[in-house]
């Protein structure tokens, strides 16, 4: 980091430079992504002490930081202009007068062990002056761009000392003109509140510990009269307050609320009363990419790059073991064999989890790196056991199973009569290449389309080479080639093509949830351009019941027997979908496709959805990813359905029936509560 005396600082400041910096000496950072009427400072974040000092003072290091108040930095780092002091409170208080920001005692303990010189003083109490100058003049320079400025001076505080109940979040108020300012304080105390921390209640309230009596906000107001300081205090339900141990789990709920609840409030107060009268969140936050999230970026995608799921659950010698099974008469269980894996899983993920993630600033996005670094790490904990018996633990953790919800959706659909439907003629392997290349060269998408003997299923995309692979000697209806045309063109290819556009690779590897994501969008295609049938959902509902079959009797030949016996698939499609759920040793994964279009059709009704087609996204990380589209982080998807404003019309038969499809409650309160889902 660079660093900067304080004239230069302010000439910075004074030209609407962009910069980050450290005071020369060190006593504050100072950084500017972007000039918004916001600033947040953290005067007590700091713990450093002078040399000189320290053989003068009473107290110890512990008791020191006990009356500090670490990581409220962390809180507002996310923010464009950030002013954060790094000096202890306990060499000069920045929320004191100058005339006694020098502590004499504090909390009942004397804090000298003799008086400090008169050049002692004078050193501390000019870095004292030199951080309300280097305030002044970015306050100046808001005020007279925006007509107004927002300054949050965020604190924290011990409450095991306190008798009762206290807040989580304070806002002191006595030196804020309530007759001005009162809608800001209001909208603060509410989005505060609504913030939601493991294990513990959530309360904000005005004037109930602190009353926001200190000098920055009083020092501001006789300098300023377009300008709001919200004094606002943090309980120290992140840390223990005694050993000063953070709470990771906890800092990082916070840290990510928080930063949405101040960049509400912002985007408040910038179209109340200032001249931005149009201000979105999007405007808060800064457009320039953090450096770290590159670094981490890079570092992840080039550990993580070809690591495609079903390259190694997708068995090699499918045709062999299934002439064989036929031949027995179905009296055989099949013997698969895989890929070998050739990545140490060890190596791997000791490599993922020394990503350095916490040096993202933004948190919400922090998290999302964080999530997909676990993601990743189940996954590698599945993928090395393919062709084990402990398989299908790992398939469990990673997709989970069938809730009854999911069941009753594939009981309900299977009742539905046979809708009537026009002869077509069938659509060989050729024709549908032919079809999917017309598709891609009309719809744009540079990529290959080809064919194999080794698919599981009709089709499928390969990420990693940019093609769309079809099964040899495939036979399917004029519109199940549409549907395919659309499910894997449509949205997998869109997508892939998508991702491989993006500045962050992160949208090519995937983020958690991305399966059910990927295939529900994909199902909803297929619906939305008019090509899906009751037999597709006839089939979408059988693969709940096999995978539901498989985890219970964990046999090939009883899921192959259930298909046909009771459900009347022909024995290749019975043969087809039992290897579907029996690969790698017990595959979870194709319950998700109801539930993934269910879910796409609740979000659909709701909002717009446009922005999960920028790479393999998860519908929990929508949120943030309109965040980070709207802010210019990622790019907006060039490649989507063209149905998806404008849907073809539906049968109403099959527009009541999939209405009637319900979200499993598991992934619909992980959906809608923000938390994540099993990573796919």
């Amino acid at each position: 980091m660079q660093k900067l005396s304080e004239k230069e600082i302010i000439q910075r400041i004074n030209i609407g430079d962009h910069f980050e910096c450290e005071l020369l000496g060190g006593s504050f950072t100072l950084k500017i992504e972007s000039y918004s009427p916001i600033i947040c400072t953290a005067v007590h974040a700091g713990h450093r002490f002078r040399p000189s000092l320290t053989s003068k003072i009473m107290l110890t290091e512990q008791e020191r930081f006990y009356e500090e108040d670490p990581y409220t930095d962390q809180l507002i780092q996310a923010m464009p202009i950030t002013l954060i002091a790094h000096d202890s409170r306990y060499e000069y208080d920045l929320n004191r007068p100058i005339a006694n920001c020098i502590y004499t005692k504090a909390w009942g303990k004397t804090v000298w062990k003799t008086k400090l010189t008169t050049k002692e003083r004078a050193e501390s109490t000019e870095k004292h002056q030199a951080f309300y100058r280097v305030l002044d003049a970015l306050i100046n320079k808001i005020e007279n761009q925006f007509g107004a400025a927002l300054i949050f001076d965020v604190h924290s505080y011990n409450h095991l000392r306190r008798e009762g109940d206290t807040p989580t979040f304070n806002i002191g108020t006595e030196q804020v003109d309530l007759d001005r300012w009162q809608s800001v304080v209001d909208l603060s105390l509410s989005k505060l509140s609504m913030i939601s921390l493991p294990n513990m209640p959530v309360s904000a309230l005005e004037n109930t510990v602190f009353f926001g009596r200190g000098y920055m906000i009083s020092h501001v107001n006789s300098r300023f009269q377009n300008s709001l300081v919200l004094p606002l205090e943090v309980k120290k339900v992140f840390m223990d307050e005694l050993s000063g141990e953070a709470y990771p789990l906890v800092m990082q709920s916070l840290s990510q609320q928080f930063k949405e609840s101040l960049v509400d409030i912002s985007a408040f107060f910038s179209r109340r009363f200032t001249f931005k009268k149009k201000a979105k969140k999007s405007d808060i936050l800064t457009e320039k990419m953090d450096p770290s999230i590159i670094r981490v970026d890079r570092a992840l995608f080039q550990l993580a790059k070809g690591l495609e799921t079903l390259l190694y659950i997708n068995p090699v010698n499918i045709p062999a073991e299934k002439k064989q099974f036929f031949k027995c008469n179905g009296n055989y269980q099949p013997n698969f064999r895989y890929r070998q894996l050739n990545v140490d899983p060890y190596q791997f993920r000791e490599q993922l989890y020394r990503l350095p993630i916490d040096s993202i600033r933004d948190p919400s996005i922090q998290s999302l790196y964080r999530d997909v670094v676990d993601g990743l790490s189940e996954k590698i904990g599945m993928l090395v056991k393919s062709g084990r018996p402990d398989f299908l633990y790992e398939s469990l953790k990673y997709y989970g199973e069938p809730s009854q919800t999911d069941e009753q959706n594939a009981h309900f659909l299977l009742h539905a009569n046979t809708l009537d439907s026009p002869n077509e003629a069938t659509v060989k392997t050729e024709a549908l290449l032919a079809q999917m290349k017309i598709a891609a060269s009309q719809w744009g998408m540079p990529c290959k389309i080809e064919t194999s003997t080794k698919l599981v299923a009709s089709a499928m995309v390969s990420n990693s080479r940019k093609a769309v692979i079809i099964a040899k000697n495939l036979g399917v209806s004029a519109i199940e080639a549409r549907a395919l045309i659309h499910h894997e063109l449509g949205v997998h290819m869109a997508t892939t093509l998508n991702a491989s556009s993006q500045r962050l690779k992160v949208f090519s590897l995937g983020l958690p949830g991305n399966t059910l994501a990927q295939e529900g969008l994909a199902i909803l295609n297929e619906y939305h351009s008019g090509n899906m049938t009751l037999e597709r959902l006839h089939g979408l509902a059988l693969r709940v019941l096999a995978v539901r079959e498989m985890l219970k009797h964990g046999d090939f030949r009883h899921t192959f027997s259930f298909l046909v016996e009771e459900h009347r698939l022909s024995q290749e499609e019975a043969f087809k979908l039992s290897v579907r759920v029996h690969r790698g040793g017990g595959f979870t994964k194709d319950y998700l496709y109801l539930n993934g279009v269910s879910m796409a059709l609740e979000l659909c009704k709701t909002q717009n959805i446009k922005n999960l087609y920028v790479g393999k996204t998860g519908f929990d990380y929508l949120p943030i990813i309109n965040e980070m589209v709207d802010r210019q982080l990622v790019s907006p998807p060039e490649h989507f359905p063209s149905f998806l404003d404008k849907p073809a019309q539906i049968s109403p038969v099959l527009e009541y029936l999939i209405g009637c499809i319900r979200p499993s409650a598991r992934y619909n309160t992980l959906a809608y509560n923000g938390q994540n889902p099993i990573a796919a």
